[in-house]
């Protein structure tokens, strides 16, 4: 097989995953919310199915490679499989539910946590015994972590910043103050670099799978700026059947659609920033798992629950396009994004 062969290959199992079971399960999301049933186990699943596309194509067609991770993506996709497993059941048997803190839950909901902090030690585990050689052979190693520190803070810097910008224009500057003020803020934000080590693999499912694998073969085909920019519309259109069926109702699904694509390819622009400039897969993994935590401190709300059927309306997505084209996606004109060619 030539090297585009397998190139071809690799894209061609890579979007049948990614794009293929999320449109599966994205049928099975729009059932369950017509029953209604607990859903809350679709969109971190989902979160799996872009790495899990490439490490698929990679154990297709690189088996032989002696410096294949194959046991850290075996074990990923086995992750990836309990999770779409839990998705199904969830809609199939919904009346199953368990007991926590003495409150009924989803059962596939609390299975679900329990396989998330059991596949995050395990496949950390398959990491670290897989080697610098493998890590760094397909895009597992740390570097550069200066620049990556800066990049974080940067981030952090920005994503509080607009919350406040936010809050004073949206005239609720009090709510900062009681964000503040609430002491669950700060056993929140002390908890959530533990946390991380619990919880980074759905974030890395989808951040190898957009910057470490598809943002490359779009630079390289479109461009540095227009490859991440198209990158950033597929990504925000990957969110859709959660758009209308679980982030909020399908009344509101365009909009929220809408609104996803702005996010998608302004936060697209900066974590690609930030992958180019460190080389670090672990950065936009890092700054994913930020985003997605940091907006419960943000709601002054400690719940999942604030994900789901948010309240959406036309009039705010230009403020959306305003706020997030001036913070993150000014980086379009950084200098990483003025060489002629991808690397």
């Amino acid at each position: 097989m030539t090297e585009t062969a397998k190139s071809k290959k690799q894209f061609l199992i890579f979007i049948f995953v990614a794009y293929g079971v999320t449109c599966v399960m994205g049928l099975l999301t729009w059932y369950g919310s017509t029953i209604p049933v607990e859903m809350s186990v679709f969109p971190t699943a989902q979160m799996f199915y872009p790495a899990a596309g490439v490490a698929l194509a990679y154990l297709l067609t690189e088996w032989k490679d002696s410096l294949l991770p194959r046991w850290f993506y075996i074990g990923f996709l086995a992750v990836t499989v309990l999770m779409a497993s839990f998705c199904v059941l969830s809609v199939l048997m919904p009346e199953r539910t368990a007991e926590m803190y003495e409150q009924p839950v989803s059962l596939w909901m609390m299975l679900c946590q329990y396989v998330i902090i059991g596949g995050n030690l395990l496949c950390l585990a398959l990491l670290l015994v897989s080697g610098k050689r493998r890590r760094a052979a397909y895009g597992l190693g740390g570097s550069r972590w200066g620049a990556s520190l800066l990049c974080v803070l940067v981030f952090l810097t920005l994503y509080f910043g607009r919350a406040v910008i936010a809050y004073v224009l949206g005239g609720q500057p009090e709510a900062i103050t009681d964000i503040l003020s609430n002491s669950a803020t700060w056993s929140y934000l002390l908890f959530l670099p533990v946390n991380f080590l619990l919880a980074f693999l759905p974030f890395w499912g989808e951040e190898y799978g957009w910057r470490y694998y598809l943002q490359p073969l779009l630079q390289k085909r479109f461009g540095l700026r227009t490859g991440v920019l198209i990158l950033g519309v597929a990504w925000g259109l990957w969110h859709v059947f959660l758009d209308f069926f679980y982030y909020t109702t399908p009344d509101k699904g365009l909009i929220m659609t809408t609104n996803q694509i702005i996010t998608c390819v302004t936060l697209g622009i900066f974590f690609a920033w930030a992958y180019m400039k460190t080389n670090n897969i672990w950065v936009p993994v890092i700054l994913h798992y930020l985003n997605n935590n940091l907006a419960l401190v943000v709601a002054n709300h400690y719940s999942a629950d604030v994900l789901e059927n948010q309240q959406v309306t036309w009039a705010m997505i230009p403020a959306q396009l305003l706020l997030n084209g001036m913070l993150f996606g000014t980086f379009l004109l950084a200098k990483e994004f003025r060489k002629k060619n991808a690397d």
